[in-house]
């Protein structure tokens, strides 16, 4: 669906057509990081309403975790089972985060983006793919944790939210219904075939379903053909789409994003629940 041709460089934000850099992503794990610590003191018992079975202690805890069991992969060379280790839900969830993320920052700085680390996104098997997703990992949790103590949502960098976009479009979703077609098989086995634009900064994705199938084109640097008679047309800023994409938007808040066609969303919902579950 994609053509794979880039808009002239004079008509186009800064991240069209760029891969955004690894300094970049450690950049924006480090100020999301900030703001998780800065938010979870005080609030650790609130419960946590994009993540209804947690509370701000377990959210904090399962981002730490999930640090150490990349900072654990890339060591071993190999991901690590059974986990977590033994003891490792027993520890103060702030003190938990601070060690797993200055271990995973350390862990980072021993290697080159582009040594081996097993992944579980098979086409791409380096470092690289988990410093690019701890970041957006950072950041979705950085929403949880503002939902829940109630507090204003802080900026998501344009380049950021775009990246998250696509990442869960194509990383997520279209890559596991492809490889686990069976998890995806009552959702999409008798899907009437629906076709989805997303629009954002100029960026725009083209989401298609049909029985067995979900597919992505376009995303940053690309386009997609001309689809006057797409189902659903999806559009707003890169924060509010990543928000509403991820199912992160603030309960009671009137959603930014413009939702057009008669299609249903919940075929696209489900598919996006498999995949981040």
């Amino acid at each position: 669906m994609s053509r794979g041709v880039k808009p002239p460089p004079d008509a186009q934000p800064l991240w069209l057509g760029l891969v955004m850099e690894n300094a970049r992503f450690l950049e924006c794990l480090a100020a999301d990081y900030e703001r998780i610590r800065a938010v979870a003191p005080g609030n650790l018992d609130r419960l946590v309403p994009s993540c209804p079975e947690w509370t701000v202690a377990d959210l904090v805890q399962h981002v730490g975790a999930v640090y150490l069991h990349k900072v654990a992969t890339m060591r071993a060379g190999a991901i690590p089972s059974p986990w977590p280790p033994a003891g490792l839900n027993d520890e103060e969830p702030v003190a938990l985060l601070d060690r797993a993320y200055a271990e995973l920052i350390e862990e980072f700085a021993r290697h080159a983006p582009e040594d081996f680390s097993p992944t579980w996104y098979d086409p791409d098997q380096t470092v690289g793919f988990w410093i690019r997703r701890m970041a957006q990992e950072t950041v979705i949790h950085r929403l949880d944790a503002e939902l829940a103590a109630d507090l204003p949502v802080a900026p998501i960098p344009d380049d950021l939210a775009i990246d998250g976009i696509d990442e869960l479009l194509k990383i997520f979703v279209a890559y596991d219904a492809k490889k686990y077609p069976e998890d995806y098989a009552e959702v999409l086995s008798a899907s009437p075939g629906w076709s989805y634009t997303i629009n954002s900064a100029g960026v725009e994705w083209l989401i298609g379903t049909s029985p067995g199938s979900f597919s992505v084109g376009g995303g940053p640097g690309m386009t997609v053909p001309d689809f006057s008679n797409t189902d659903v047309k999806i559009s707003g800023t890169p924060t509010a789409v990543l928000r509403w994409a991820w199912n992160r938007e603030t309960p009671g808040e009137t959603s930014t994003v413009t939702i057009e066609g008669p299609a249903d969303l919940t075929e696209f919902r489900r598919c996006v629940t498999i995949a981040t579950q």
